[in-house]
Parts: structure tokens; C-alpha cells; sequence
């Protein structure tokens, strides 16, 4: 769509309009984005604004969350002590075990926590942070494109702005820009190679491509093959509109495919090179493998279910479907506007069929429509392991197409046919809202009929012949319209931020009515998990052995007495660890309370065979371990047994004493 479609109007004569086209390119080049960096000071206060806004949403009450999630809030405490852990991604500082993803965002807070110290806000600020860069950076890549296409960098700064807004007000994407999991690294570096991509589009250098592929590459080591589901539809736009002939534009995407390999392959390369005893064994693998990991747990097992040593599987985390995004589980955090994203994205590719190949708007619906269809669909479909903060991974393509589209159509807005467009986009989400909303009836139940009859009202002024002669009916309507499309996101998010989360499994907004919501549903577990594991030490009747977690302790995080600390800490100098405890979360909590390395005997999961019973036992005839703590875990039906055997062999071979509310058996006599 070039600036003549989207004015409707003939720029020949009309003074302004040449004015206008002097300050743009058809392809967006440098000449015409030297206006754009500069900009008004209206503008700058704007978007400063805007991402103070976003800030402030992001880091009110943060440390009220605590150590949120414990499991990777330990992995930064180790790698803060131990630098060995911090390039692995050890779970204690003494390298028993790895988290079971790879360690880019544990370099982020791991580096936080030695330069601030172990606290809530060293571990959770870079996050936030990480939300307004992602936020920012979406500004930038919006405006871009809407530059060429308006001739008005008025209109092209709204567009970025509102993309910015979308993003930021997305629940799941104020979730998780308040919490420690991975999924805030990896949507910031997503959305750093989209800009990326769309520049090497406009400005035809190749290095901006190169750099995508570098953050795509980075975004591997954040979570692995989660990231490629963008790099298709990357890849299409940059072969379909870029300008250099077919060939060289083949060869570029092979130098970008080169720099992904090459920054995410150097760590794996290391990972495999370096022998397996003077490294931490790999979570969430069978073999001690990272292509283990890469492949299986956390690759093809999520599509297929057949994920060894996992805990769900076979839908045990919900029934895959087409509308799984719009239930009960995801919709509140990411459904809002998906609806009214995809109207507007086909009428920009409609409305502007006719515009060149090189076109950028045609370029942006590409890059953030392939990655809202290809990820959502995936996320669907997929019949492994799923929690509804995936859904953040589609924040950006939502908000990149609704902030484009709906500013490009309104500015067309006098055509009938275009305004029947808004209008039904602004309806969609209204009833979008209405539906998610009805999820959540206690939550402020008058809610979803307003915004229901704010769109209506919105989407019937559009629709009005000639109403645009009133600058207030305009101002009016655009206002209703954006009201009736973000209040609802809007109050899931500020609901979000008011509130502390901790845990495994977090879900933004408040609970409703069906699925997995905080504690699955009061502590229900999937299907394929097994009841508490009467072998760890625990008794079968909730918390035994010490103070576990939902889930028999594999979700929530032990919750030490100041009695078990103490006597962990005792004499710890002359131990590698300071206890081994069946599960990353139940080690987590102890190892957070004392500052000590604990070992996560079988991984996240208990399933790992790490350490093998033999193994274990040289480690206690060494002297290297302090105690064995009793707990209580639930357990897939799949992987390894080895933590129920060093289970059993500790409670036949010790006595079991109990620490406040807690059974230890000590190991070094």
C-alpha cells in the first residue's frame, strides 16, 4: 500500500501531498526516514510517555512476587556464584544439573544478581526492562512501515504508538514481563529480528538481515525451537518484497541463516565438546544430550505428546484445537484482538494488491501475520506440554498489525467500504472481549456489556455518512473505538499487576470459570501423572517429609523452617551439597533459604537420570553430600526411575530424623 492508495487522493495537485511525498521513498530509504528519527517534540513526549506508562505497569509491586518462579530464580543464584553454572545454566551453584531449557535469559538475571545481589528485584527489574525495549523496539518497526505508506509522520507515529499500546496492554504480556520465565527474552529478541527483517526490507543492507539472524539465534538459546516458529514467514517476506533480484536475495537469507546458526551453534558446539564430568548433566534429557533436549523434551515431543520423563502428554494439558487460544485457559491472556489483528490484516493486503512487490505494508502484514497464524496455529495444535504464558510468543504479531492496519484504514476512512472494515474490527473485538469476559463472572461483571455497546456504538459512528465533517465526531469515534478495544485488555492487566505470582504455572488475570488457571484448578494435575511417589520419603498425605508444593511438589516450591536452614547451613564448608532433594522446585526452595548449593535429584521432573544410584553413592562416600531431604513428588509414567532408587537405598541405609516438620537423613555418618 503506497501513500496514494492510502490517501485515496490524487498528490498531484495537491501542494501538501508533494510536500508530503518529498519526506517518503515508495520503499521506505533513508532520505525519507531522516524525518522520521527526528520527529516533533510532541511526538518524543508521546512515545516517552507511553513506555514510562508501560514501565510503571511493569515494575509496580514487583517485588511483591517474591522469587516468582523459584525453579529459575535458584539458576540465577548459581550462576551468580559460580561461573561454570552461569554458562550452563546450572541449577546450584555446585553443577549437578542444568534447567531443562537453554541459558541465554539466566545469563540476563544470573549477571543481575552478582552486580545487585539476591533479591526479587534484581531477578525481576530485567524483565520489565525487557517489556519496554520489546515495546519500543515495535514502535519503531510499526512507524517505519507506516511512514511510506501515510506520507504523514503524524499518522505513521500514531501507528507505532498504537502497536506499542496493544503490546504492552496484552495481559499475558504484563505477566510476563513481571515474571522470571524465559518467554520475556525470547519475545524481545523476536521482535528485534522482526525489525530487522522489515529495515533489511526498506533500506536493502543485508547486514540488517545478518542481525535478525543473530537475534533469531540468540532467541534458540532462550528456548530453543520455539523461536523458529517466526523464521518461515521472516523468511517469505524478505524473499517476496525485498529488492534485490531473486538470486541475491536467496544468498542474503542464506548469510541470515548462516548468523543464527553460528550464534546459537557456538554454545551448543560447547556444550557437546566439553566431556560430560567436568559439565552439569543436561536437564530434561535422557542422555545427558542437548540435542537430546533440543529434539525431544522441548522440540517434536511438544507437537506429538511423546515427550519422555514429562508429566503431561496425551492432551493432559488441554484438548488442541483450533479455538484453543479463544477458551477459558488462553483466552484472557491473548484472544482480545486476535479477531480484529486478522481483519485488518487482510484488508491491507487486499486494499493494497494492486501496490509494487517492494511494497513495506504488504512486507509487514508478511512478518507479523505469519508469525500471529503460524505460532497460533501451533499452539493449538500442539498436543505436549503447553501453559497458557506460551501465549505471549503472539503479542507482537497481534499488536503489529492492529497498530498498521487500524491507523492505515483510518485514514481511508471516508471510503464506505473501508470503514465497514474498522467498524467490524472494532465490533470483533467488542464481542471478543464480551466472551472473555464471560469467563471471569465475578470480575467486575458489568464490564463486558459496556465495552460490548462501546464497539457497537463505535462501529455504527463509523459508519455514518459524512460524520467526518466534525473534527469532535472524529476524535469521539477514534476514541471510542480504541476505549472499546483495550479497556478489556486493560483491566486483565492492571488485575495482573495487583496481584503477587509465584510458581511454575502463572496465568494472568483472574481466575475463571474452566482450565488449568493458577494451581491447575485447585491443584488438579494433568493426566499422565501419577499420585505422590510414596518412595521420595513423603507419606501420601499431602506436604510429607517437609513442606512441599502443589502438585506433590513439582510445580510450587518448598517453603524450609528456619530449623531445616539452620541445620543446613551448619558445617556447610565441608560439602559440595548442602542436601539432594527429589525435583528442581523442592531443591530451589531450600537452596534459595540457605544460599547453599542443593541438589535436584532427577531434574525438574524427578524423571532425569541424574545422578544415577552409583553415582549418588560415590557422592555420599566422598563426603559430598549433607542430607538427604524427604519429599513428596508426583511423576509422569515415563523416564527414568533413578530418583525413586536413591530414595529407597537413602531410607534403607539412614535413619530418618525429623527437622521441624521435616524428614532429613543425614549422610556423612
Amino acid at each position: 500500500m503506497t501513500a496514494s492508495t492510502a490517501q485515496g487522493t490524487d498528490h498531484s495537485t495537491n501542494p501538501g501531498n508533494r510536500d508530503r511525498d518529498r519526506i517518503r521513498d515508495t520503499n521506505g530509504t533513508r532520505r525519507g526516514f531522516r524525518t522520521f528519527r527526528q520527529g516533533s517534540r510532541r511526538q518524543r513526549l508521546e512515545l516517552a510517555s507511553m513506555l514510562v506508562g508501560t514501565a510503571l505497569l511493569y515494575l509496580w509491586g514487583l517485588g511483591a512476587s517474591g522469587w516468582a518462579n523459584a525453579f529459575y530464580s535458584a539458576a540465577a543464584q548459581a550462576g551468580a556464584q559460580n561461573w561454570t553454572a552461569w554458562f550452563f545454566g546450572s541449577s546450584d551453584a555446585a553443577n549437578s544439573i542444568t534447567v531443562d531449557k537453554p541459558p541465554a535469559a539466566l545469563w540476563v538475571t544470573g549477571l543481575s544478581v552478582r552486580l545487585f545481589g539476591l533479591n526479587s528485584w534484581s531477578i525481576l527489574v530485567p524483565q520489565a526492562l525487557m517489556g519496554v525495549a520489546t515495546a519500543w523496539i515495535l514502535y519503531l518497526a510499526v512507524r517505519r512501515a507506516a511512514l511510506p505508506a501515510t506520507g504523514n509522520d503524524r499518522m505513521a507515529h500514531r501507528a507505532g504508538l498504537l502497536a506499542a499500546a496493544v503490546l504492552a496492554l496484552t495481559p499475558v504480556a504484563t505477566l510476563m514481563f513481571r515474571f522470571n520465565n524465559p518467554d520475556a527474552l525470547l519475545v524481545l529478541l523476536m521482535t528485534a529480528a522482526a525489525y530487522g527483517v522489515l529495515r533489511a526490507i526498506q533500506e536493502q543492507r543485508m547486514r540488517w538481515l545478518v542481525l535478525a539472524g543473530v537475534f533469531l539465534g540468540m532467541g534458540f538459546l532462550t528456548k530453543q525451537l520455539q523461536v523458529l516458529l517466526v523464521v518461515p514467514g521472516f523468511a517469505f517476506a524478505y524473499l517476496i518484497a525485498a529488492q534485490p533480484k531473486v538470486g541475491k536475495r536467496v544468498m542474503h537469507l542464506l548469510a541470515a541463516a548462516g548468523a543464527m546458526a553460528v550464534s546459537a551453534g557456538w554454545w551448543l558446539a560447547a556444550v557437546e565438546l566439553v566431556p560430560a564430568q567436568l559439565r552439569p548433566y543436561i536437564g530434561g534429557s535422557q542422555d545427558n544430550s542437548i540435542m537430546d533436549l533440543t529434539f525431544g523434551y522441548n522440540g517434536f515431543g511438544r507437537l506429538n505428546g511423546d515427550e519422555t520423563g514429562s508429566v503431561g502428554g496425551g492432551n493432559g494439558w488441554g484438548q488442541p484445537g483450533l479455538f484453543r487460544m479463544f477458551g477459558a485457559e488462553f483466552g484472557g491472556q491473548i484472544a482480545w484482538l486476535i479477531p480484529s489483528a486478522l481483519i485488518l490484516g487482510g484488508a491491507l493486503l487486499w486494499l493494497g494488491r494492486r501496490a509494487p512487490r517492494t511494497d513495506v505494508v504488504h512486507a509487514s502484514v508478511l512478518v507479523w501475520g505469519s508469525w500471529l497464524l503460524v505460532t497460533g496455529l501451533v499452539f493449538s495444535f500442539m498436543a505436549g506440554i503447553i501453559h497458557p504464558y506460551y501465549a505471549v510468543a503472539l503479542a507482537p504479531g497481534i499488536a503489529g498489525l492492529t497498530g498498521l492496519g487500524g491507523v492505515l484504514l483510518w485514514q481511508r476512512r471516508s471510503q464506505v467500504s473501508t470503514a465497514a472494515v474498522l467498524a467490524l474490527a472494532v465490533v470483533a473485538a467488542g464481542l471478543t472481549a464480551n466472551s472473555v469476559l464471560a469467563s471471569a463472572p465475578t470480575f467486575l461483571p458489568w464490564l463486558r456489556w459496556i465495552i460490548l455497546l462501546g464497539s457497537i456504538a463505535a462501529g455504527a459512528a463509523l459508519l455514518v455518512p459524512g460524520g467526518w465533517s466534525s473534527v469532535l465526531v472524529t476524535r469521539t469515534t477514534a476514541g471510542l473505538a480504541i476505549a472499546a478495544s483495550l479497556t478489556g485488555p486493560l483491566a486483565y492487566s492492571v488485575a495482573t499487576a495487583s496481584v503477587p505470582h509465584t510458581g511454575a504455572i502463572v496465568s494472568a488475570g483472574p481466575a475463571v470459570t474452566a482450565g488449568f488457571g493458577p494451581g491447575f484448578g485447585g491443584n488438579r494435575p494433568p493426566r499422565g501423572i501419577t499420585r505422590p511417589n510414596a518412595a521420595l520419603g513423603g507419606t501420601g498425605a499431602g506436604p510429607a517429609g517437609g513442606p512441599g508444593g502443589g502438585m506433590g511438589g513439582l510445580l510450587d516450591t518448598a517453603a524450609p523452617s528456619s530449623d531445616v536452614v539452620a541445620a543446613l547451613q551448619t558445617d556447610a564448608g565441608s560439602y559440595t551439597w548442602a542436601a539432594a532433594v527429589v525435583g528442581s522446585n523442592n531443591a530451589a526452595g531450600y537452596q534459595l533459604a540457605t544460599g547453599l548449593p542443593v541438589m535436584a535429584v532427577g531434574g525438574f521432573n524427578g524423571t532425569d537420570p541424574s545422578p544415577t544410584l552409583a553415582q549418588f553413592q560415590q557422592d555420599v562416600t566422598d563426603g559430598k553430600i549433607h542430607y538427604f531431604i524427604a519429599s513428596q513428588m508426583m511423576r509422569g509414567d515415563s523416564g527414568s526411575d533413578t530418583a525413586t532408587q536413591i530414595a529407597a537405598w537413602v531410607a534403607a541405609n539412614y535413619e530418618a530424623q525429623t527437622i521441624g516438620n521435616t524428614t532429613v537423613y543425614s549422610l556423612h555418618g
